[in-house]
């Protein structure tokens, strides 16, 4: 089984690899899996970071705020509760309450007062302590009333302990937890806070009486308001001694408390800290207060704080996805676009290599299928060639026209007969002539010497020597200039194809010009390209008879005309020699003709 699996799983490989659209495909699939699922997963640390310390400083600061505000309040608790202006007459009314009516009715009075000037108190009470005796004044029936009442164990509760001991003769109790035992008759179940202010006689600072003040829990909310809190989230109000004032949620505070969570919580430092609950991760972010040493701590789920990031991520992943589809359909269509045409000219390479030399792949556009194709149809058409019989006979031709050029004029016997009689004109001292004919022994001399391709300085010797013989005929009618670069007297150039210039401006220039001409021969060096020209300043060509030259350019050999035979030569010659680039081109007007043979790659010959 493993090994039947294994191939399986090598002939699904080999069918995806095998065609290229599929390895574009999987390519492409790859890169944009790998570019979106990296973005994604970037983005997603990113925005987690980011919201990480966006929480962090957001519920830094709204604690902060409310906490300063909450210390207010406390503060507020305990100015109340100090008789400043009326100290004395408060302490002897209190001292003198069960037998003077009138220091009741101070009492009284102070009560109303104090209750009346908050809307948040649900109970004030007096405590005098040595008569186990308790005035309270609460809201009955849309009405403030104040009565009396004996509790002889109140001296027995923790928050009376803690109030008489206190250095500050102060406490805070909390009313938060259940069933939590105050020693009044009141129903504490709307409170959250009693705070307990001891009175102490000036004289002996002997605890004269306590009041204590009950606050409804939603001065608290009012307060804490400004706090959000999300699903999830929880809030607490510990004391300075962290004791609970608040929490919403008992069952999860005694978690807290049991695994010492409160315990990373140090005083005078406010900060966060990371708390594992079960499954649920927290970000625990606490404040505590400058004056009292009130904390507030706020529980944030990390899943709360991810919940932007989880979004995005999620988005991101839904966005991926049918961004992939889409690509994935794109980059198919794309693939199989550019693949087309190499799926062409692959079958016309099978029709080729199997001997079919007509194959030829269509081409279309200018990239780098296209240009294979191209070369591929060329190399087709090349190949055909070589093997079609056609192609044989031509070249055999151009090989005949090539040697028939060279041999055109082959006059041996009259080389050696020239040379008789120039040895008869020296006997006879005829001087001149013996010159002429040396000079014309030499011209056949070198156009008989076999070699195609000669030095261009040997080239202009015979020119000189042609035209000697050419002055000895029309005299001061013929002048001659040259203008050819020193550099370019070692270049090679096909033999006679100045004279051929020069034979041309003769002919038809200065046997139509009764008072004579000028020829110039040049020759300079532009590029990669020798410019070699011959000008006159002849009668030059008409435009009908420029027009039969240059078409007789392209007229095949069998089809030349003896009028243009030289010229149609001479540029033959240099297509055979030098291959297209090679040109000859003719300028002419009223003012002369000028023909300029152009050699490429500095006179190179490519035979």
């Amino acid at each position: 089984m493993p090994k039947r699996g294994a191939g399986a799983l090598s002939s699904i490989k080999e069918r995806v690899t095998q065609r290229l659209v599929n390895k574009l495909v999987l390519l492409f699939t790859s890169i944009i899996v790998l570019v979106v699922g990296s973005l994604t997963v970037i983005s997603y640390h990113i925005v987690e970071n980011e919201s990480v310390e966006n929480s962090i400083a957001s519920t830094t600061n709204n604690l902060l705020l409310v906490n300063q505000n909450l210390e207010d309040y406390v503060q507020e608790m305990g100015q109340l509760a100090l008789p400043q202006l009326r100290y004395n007459e408060i302490m002897s009314a209190i001292l003198d309450e069960d037998q003077d009516y009138s220091s009741q009715m101070v009492i009284d009075t102070y009560l109303r007062s104090m209750f009346y000037s908050r809307n948040d108190l649900k109970a004030i009470y007096l405590y005098i302590v040595d008569k186990q005796k308790y005035y309270t004044v609460s809201k009955e029936a849309n009405t403030i009333s104040v009565r009396q009442g004996f509790n002889e164990d109140i001296p027995d509760q923790d928050w009376y302990k803690s109030a008489v001991d206190s250095t500050r003769n102060q406490s805070f109790q909390s009313l938060a937890l259940k069933d939590t035992e105050i020693g009044y008759p009141l129903e504490t179940e709307d409170c959250f806070l009693a705070y307990h202010r001891v009175l102490r006689s000036i004289s002996s600072r002997q605890p004269l009486a306590v009041l204590s003040f009950y606050y409804k829990d939603a001065g608290r909310q009012e307060i804490m308001k400004d706090i959000p809190v999300a699903e999830g989230d929880h809030l607490l109000l510990l004391g300075p001694d962290d004791v609970p004032f608040y929490m919403d949620d008992q069952a999860f505070y005694a978690r807290m408390r049991q695994a010492g969570m409160l315990d990373q919580i140090k005083d005078g430092e406010n900060g966060q800290f990371t708390w594992q609950d079960g499954d649920e991760k927290y970000l625990v972010n606490y404040n505590i207060g400058e004056h009292e040493g009130w904390k507030l701590v706020k529980p944030i789920p990390y899943r709360s704080i991810y919940e932007t990031a989880t979004t995005t991520r999620n988005w991101g992943y839904a966005i991926g996805g049918v961004f992939l589809i889409v690509a994935v359909i794109l980059v198919t269509l794309t693939s199989n676009a550019i693949t087309r045409p190499l799926d062409r000219l692959s079958l016309q390479m099978k029709r080729f290599s199997s001997g079919d030399f007509e194959a030829e792949a269509p081409v279309k556009g200018n990239d780098e299928i296209a240009y294979l194709s191209r070369h591929f149809n060329e190399m087709v058409k090349r190949t055909n060639d070589l093997i079609n019989e056609r192609y044989k006979m031509k070249l055999a031709e151009k090989n005949a026209i090539l040697k028939a050029l060279e041999a055109e004029i082959n006059p041996h016997f009259l080389y050696n007969a020239l040379q008789a009689i120039s040895t008869q004109a020296l006997k006879r001292e005829m001087f001149d002539m013996a010159d002429m004919v040396d000079a014309l022994a030499q011209t056949l001399r070198y156009s008989i010497n076999g070699k195609e391709m000669v030095y261009a300085r040997d080239e202009l010797s015979h020119i000189e020597r042609y035209l000697g013989l050419q002055k000895a005929r029309f005299g001061s009618r013929l002048q001659v200039e040259y203008q050819w670069e020193d550099g370019l007297l070692d270049l090679l150039i096909p033999r006679l194809s100045i004279q051929t210039l020069v034979e041309n401006s003769i002919k038809h220039a200065l046997e139509n010009m009764p008072d004579g001409i000028r020829i110039v021969i040049a020759a300079e060096l532009q590029g990669t390209q020798a410019l070699i020209s011959v000008s006159d300043n002849g009668p030059g060509m008409s435009p009908t008879r420029l027009k039969e030259v240059l078409a007789s350019f392209d007229e095949e050999w069998e089809e030349r005309e003896s009028g243009n035979i030289g010229l149609k030569n001479l540029n033959t010659r240099l297509k055979l020699l030098y291959g297209e680039e090679a040109a000859l081109e003719i300028r002419t007007d009223a003012s002369g003709t000028h023909i300029k043979m152009i050699i490429p790659q500095g006179g190179g010959s490519r035979v």
